[in-house]
């Protein structure tokens, strides 16, 4: 899980974190006390969970310094993506079958949006 604070824990469904940070955000627990560089939610049935994610999670990951943040919506098939821009996450792309999923915090990372959901 990532902890932010006392009230401000989390489990994402993915994150990622690069080597020369990870040392630093670790405790003795294993848990991640800072933010990581990205986080990726599945989106779970029932729009309680829907708007978790797509609302508290995002302003928190927002407010926390998170660099990048991915939902996959597994029943629309399409991923959307948010990138820190003038000091918050921001919508910049909502990606479909046919698109390709890369990021620039990971260099030569490409992902094919249709292998998510085969």
């Amino acid at each position: 899980g990532v902890i932010f604070g006392e009230n401000d824990n989390v489990i994402p469904d993915v994150v990622w974190v690069s080597n020369e940070r990870l040392l630093l955000l670790l405790d003795e627990a294993g848990h991640l006390t800072g933010a990581p560089e990205l986080v990726v939610e599945v989106l779970s049935l029932g729009s309680e969970n829907e708007k978790r994610d797509r609302e508290l999670k995002l302003k928190l990951y927002s407010s926390r310094g998170v660099r990048e943040y991915w939902i996959v919506d597994w029943h629309k098939q399409q991923v959307e993506v948010y990138r820190r821009e003038q000091g918050s996450l921001k919508l910049v792309a909502t990606l479909f079958n046919g698109d390709e999923l890369n990021s620039p915090i990971l260099p030569n990372f490409t992902c094919a949006i249709a292998s998510l959901f085969s």
